[in-house]
């Protein structure tokens, strides 16, 4: 919300703000704080509440135009702010789960799935969300979650092919 502007010499002038819509900024004063407090009850500490209510806020300023179009704006906002904390909330089960060190591999090979297929394996297996659930939380179509679902089990088969064939032995 926010651009370099530089001066008529060419040097940079502190960041100035852009213009944002009335309507926007309105929307930004009443849900910010219950936006924040959202946040941080699902998230670690303060700077990552503020984090994900930023970033929720600049997605919702890039659709704009199309949510005003929209029957319940109020309703597709906080549809936005909680896509945005599941994320943050599977970025950093995803950190955690790095950490962990197991005998057969798991826990690196699902650290190692590319972003939608980690998430689609974690809400369906961990969390047992259905489908129609994740394809809402991750902004996708059903057939698009059976997909990244069926890519990352292929995926998890072949990491853990060696474990499996050295008969519980990692190599």
């Amino acid at each position: 919300m926010t651009e370099d502007v530089h001066a008529e010499d060419g040097s940079p002038v502190a960041e100035a703000v852009l213009p944002l819509p009335l309507e926007f900024e309105a929307l930004y004063l009443a849900n910010q704080d219950a936006f924040h407090r959202y946040a941080l009850l699902h998230l670690d500490g303060n700077d990552a509440a503020e984090e994900a209510v930023h970033r929720a806020f600049l997605e919702i300023l890039r659709h704009w135009d199309a949510l005003l179009e929209e029957s319940n704006l109020q309703q597709q906002t906080w549809a936005i702010l909680r896509r945005v904390v599941i994320s943050e909330q599977l970025g950093g089960f995803r950190k955690r789960l790095a950490l962990l060190r197991g005998e057969t591999g798991l826990y690196r090979a699902l650290c190692s799935l590319p972003p939608r297929q980690f998430d689609v394996i974690v809400l369906r297996y961990v969390l047992r969300c259905e489908t129609c659930e994740i394809g809402w939380y991750l902004g996708v179509t059903n057939s698009t979650v059976d997909y990244h679902c069926r890519r990352a089990k292929e995926r998890l088969e072949r990491a853990m092919a060696s474990y499996i064939r050295a008969g519980g032995d990692p190599k």
